[in-house]
């Protein structure tokens, strides 16, 4: 293994992501924890591992997050978008300050500040970034190596209680600062989203269920003389729940998929219909009897694509809105994903340009709405190797820009740069999706392989120094970082509540996105037994995830 170091990187990813997966009731390490902590235990032997392998994953990495974040956080800066914004912003500023003053109070160096800002926050990215920035101090190489094996050490003290500590924090000291009863609160808040139909009128769909189809013949006396497709549908509307016919059999066996809104119905023709179950249910009355032909409703084959919405004009309207659309005809929409996370599809939720919406139905009226939101995302496993490669460039010579203060260097560091241009370079992908695609399992591939390359490595360099670092400085790093994890959070609720007035799910969502814990979001939704708290947690999460990852050069230039 010391003849080729690079068999001991994938062992320890191998034994490191197996190690997370171990699980101690509800709480495991994770993947990222479990890699840190064998790197550091293979690195006891004392392997000599070329940094530029580390820092080349870790550049892929911080592009990954940034792409995958870029649209979300760009897109949000608008009207709506902004209290939350504002709000993460003001969580990831005090996460900052509080990181920074335990680091004096208990008289930590750079390093050890830097992993703890790392731990406490859960954001590994800073241990790259941190140390990126430490290699440009003017200060000696053997320093520079000390403070640099410090981090993870600081790291892995703090991260298993800024996780498993802030879900518990959020999930059940929340509830209780925000005002009690979380689980009905939510429940009305779903309601003024629309959430109640489905409760209230078990006869009426949905908006996320779309489509129930029935046959019915045209035998009423309305068809005494002929019908165009658009007077039978006006005919039947209602509650702005509209009725669309996707397949006509005509009296004489024929039948026809491709309709248009002048297309004439004559008695006895034969129409499949869509719509809520307790229009249809009404239908016979108007129209003629419901039939049993097999071939007209079933025989015909449906679509499962996936569209990110670009569409100026579809931005800001809701699932509800959405029904009354033609080009919506037939189709269904089984998911929303924002920033990766699934969103509640409830009829008063509004769409954001850059979600990803998973449609379903006949294919020409799939692809017909699909065209309408925005741009169709064909499976592919082809990756824009260009267009990674070019940001990944671009970015790091921007971020290795200094400016000399006082003769103190500023600067992002090549890897905020590069952190930066993922944002741009994704927000631009979502405005122009015809170029520079990353697959979701490329993309996927990038952060985890990215981070956890990175990882190990760190691990494996800083194990010879680890264990006397924990010796040194374990009990004290360990209560800073509970400090760190929770201080932020009690303000957060506490500006959610009489601050902005957010919605109680609304404001543990937002927490649990500033801090991008994921961990805390799952918690919070099994709390609240809602998905209300996704709402917000996206939008933070974009913000929290770029600011604090940004941190890691702040917090050397204020300790420094």
């Amino acid at each position: 293994m010391r003849q080729y170091p690079e068999l001991t990187v994938f062992i320890t990813l191998a034994i490191g992501f197996a190690t997370g997966k171990i699980k101690i009731g509800s709480f495991s390490l994770g993947p990222v924890t479990g890699v840190l902590l064998i790197g550091v235990l293979i690195g006891q032997l004392k392997f000599d591992i070329s940094p530029t392998v580390k820092s080349t994953f870790f550049l892929l990495f911080l592009f990954a997050v940034g792409y995958g974040v870029g649209p979300q956080f760009m897109h949000s800066l608008k009207k709506e978008g902004l209290p939350q914004i504002a709000f993460a912003s003001i969580i990831c500023i005090i996460c900052l300050a509080v990181s920074w003053v335990a680091a004096i109070i208990a008289g930590f160096d750079i390093g050890n500040a830097a992993g703890l800002l790392a731990g406490a926050n859960t954001i590994s990215a800073v241990i790259g970034v941190s140390s990126d920035m430490i290699g440009q101090l003017a200060i000696e190489t053997e320093e520079k190596r000390k403070l640099i094996n410090e981090i993870p050490v600081a790291y892995a003290v703090t991260y298993i209680f800024g996780t498993a500590g802030t879900a518990w924090f959020l999930s059940y000291v929340g509830p209780k600062m925000l005002g009690g009863n979380i689980v009905e609160r939510c429940k009305e808040y779903e309601k003024t989203l629309g959430g109640s139909i489905a409760e209230e009128d078990p006869a009426l769909e949905p908006a996320y269920e779309g489509a129930v189809f029935r046959a019915y013949e045209l035998n009423q006396d309305y068809f005494t003389k002929e019908r165009t497709v658009l007077e039978l549908e006006s005919l039947l509307v209602q509650k702005d729940w509209p009725v669309f016919v996707d397949r006509i059999r005509t009296k004489e066996g024929k039948i026809i998929d491709n309709i248009t809104p002048d297309m004439l119905l004559y008695k006895g023709d034969s129409v499949l219909l869509n719509g809520p179950v307790d229009t249809l249910l009404k239908d016979e009355v108007l129209i003629g009897t419901e039939v049993y032909d097999l071939e007209l409703i079933s025989n015909f084959r449906v679509e499962v694509l996936k569209v990110t919405v670009k569409n100026k004009e579809i931005a800001g309207k809701s699932l509800q809105e959405l029904k009354s659309f033609r080009e919506r005809q037939g189709v269904i929409i089984r998911n929303i994903e924002r920033s990766g996370t699934a969103i509640p599809l409830l009829p008063g939720v509004k769409i954001q340009r850059g979600d990803v919406i998973e449609l379903e139905g006949p294919r020409e009226n799939t692809e017909r709405f699909a065209s309408l939101l925005g741009f169709i995302e064909r499976p592919t496993n082809i990756t824009d190797i260009l267009y990674v490669g070019l940001g990944i460039f671009v970015g790091g010579i921007l971020g290795s820009l200094t400016v000399h203060i006082n003769n103190v260097p500023f600067s992002m560091s090549v890897s905020g740069g590069v952190l930066i241009a993922g944002l741009i370079f994704g927000w631009i992908h979502s405005l122009r999706p015809s170029f520079g695609s990353i697959p979701g399992s490329s993309l996927w591939l990038m952060n985890n392989l990215g981070l956890n390359v990175f990882i190990a490595i760190v691990g494996i360099s800083a194990g010879p120094d680890f264990m006397a670092g924990l010796k040194a400085s374990g009990i004290s790093l360990f209560l800073a970082g509970i400090v760190i994890s929770i201080i932020p959070m009690f303000i957060g609720l506490l500006l959610g509540r009489y601050v902005f007035k957010f919605h109680p799910g609304i404001t543990l969502g937002a927490c649990a996105g500033s801090r991008v814990t994921t961990a805390a979001l799952g918690a919070v939704l099994d709390v609240t037994q809602s998905r209300i708290p996704a709402l917000s947690y996206t939008i933070t999460y974009a913000v929290g995830n770029t600011l604090l990852i940004i941190w890691g050069v702040v917090i050397v230039l204020l300790m420094s």
